[in-house]
């Protein structure tokens, strides 16, 4: 046997999405580098890691059971460099998030400093819907989880972070008055909305209830962006977050509306769950999130405090 550790990388890579063409993406190789890597790493055994049927891959038994091998190997590498690191004074290891997709635009301000200032930390982020978000850190998948809407059945431990401000914005040819509109406009206005499970549409759901309110709906769309597009083409109307409208509010793609009662308003949080033992890497974010979100607050999003 004389596989190297790129081709245990690959090879569990392979298993992991029974794809060389998904492999070679996340690898940041060509397909063709993959499938020499798979090649001249099967050629170390008699027994098939891997076989195509009807054109598509799967991973045999043996395959499997390598494949858990290959991880486990490459866990122990990199506690290896986690460990050199460390002796030199450096944190190091992953710091695993998973952020709602309006919080996109807010936490790479968390972010940025930390990681400069820790090179030898490497990030996982998972951008979704509250739904998926929240599964994920009641699975203990992730470290930390970033709602604006907190969730009910969890036992967790909050840090704020920063308001979210939603407002009622139609595209540059929306000719309505510009006093404050009372609540009646939503009649007459065809509202574009996010998709079952955001935590914009919860918000805006709850607003409607407790105000006897009916949405009329015109699409239903799975992104902010997309709900963005559509406003801006002048397909509808929606509530939106401030936090992501910054651009097209100053090229006047965009007008908010002003709406007795709004902006509707949240606060996004940074979650965790309660009595996790957290990583080093973990606690030392969790530290910096503490002494500096003021700060980033104040620095990154001074335009969005004037609204």
């Amino acid at each position: 046997m004389n596989y190297t550790l790129h081709q245990l990388q690959v090879f569990l890579k392979v298993s992991q999405l029974e794809s060389i063409t998904k492999a070679a993406e996340e690898l940041f190789l060509s397909q063709p580098a993959v499938s020499i890597q798979l090649r001249n790493f099967q050629d170390q055994f008699e027994i098939p890691l891997t076989e195509v049927v009807g054109r598509k891959l799967y991973i045999t038994d043996f395959g499997k059971e390598i494949a858990v091998a290959a991880e486990n190997i490459i866990a122990e590498v990199n506690a290896i460099n986690q460990k050199t690191l460390a002796f030199k004074g450096k944190l190091t290891g992953k710091l695993k998030l998973s952020v709602v997709s309006t919080g996109k635009y807010v936490i790479p301000y968390f972010l940025a400093d930390f990681l400069k200032r820790n090179e030898g930390v490497e990030l996982l982020l998972d951008v979704t819907n509250k739904s998926k978000v929240i599964e994920s850190i009641s699975k203990n998948e992730v470290d930390f989880a970033m709602v604006s809407v907190l969730p009910k059945d969890l036992s967790i431990e909050t840090v704020e972070l920063m308001q979210n401000k939603l407002f009622l914005v139609g595209n540059r040819d929306h000719m309505g008055k510009s006093s404050e509109n009372d609540l009646s406009i939503f009649k007459t206005l065809s509202l574009i909305i996010r998709e079952e499970g955001s935590g914009t549409r919860y918000v805006i759901e709850k607003y409607f209830t407790e105000n006897n309110l009916q949405i009329n709906k015109s699409m239903e769309l799975t992104s902010n962006e997309a709900v963005k597009q559509a406003v801006i083409a002048g397909l509808g109307y929606s509530v939106i977050p401030l936090i992501g409208l910054k651009n097209e509010l100053l090229n006047g793609d965009l007008k908010i509306i002003p709406v007795k009662g709004f902006p509707l308003t949240s606060t996004w949080n940074l979650i965790w769950l309660k009595g996790k033992n957290l990583s080093p890497v973990a606690k030392a974010f969790l530290t910096f999130i503490i002494s500096e979100k003021d700060s980033i607050i104040k620095n990154k999003f001074d335009w969005f405090e004037k609204y």
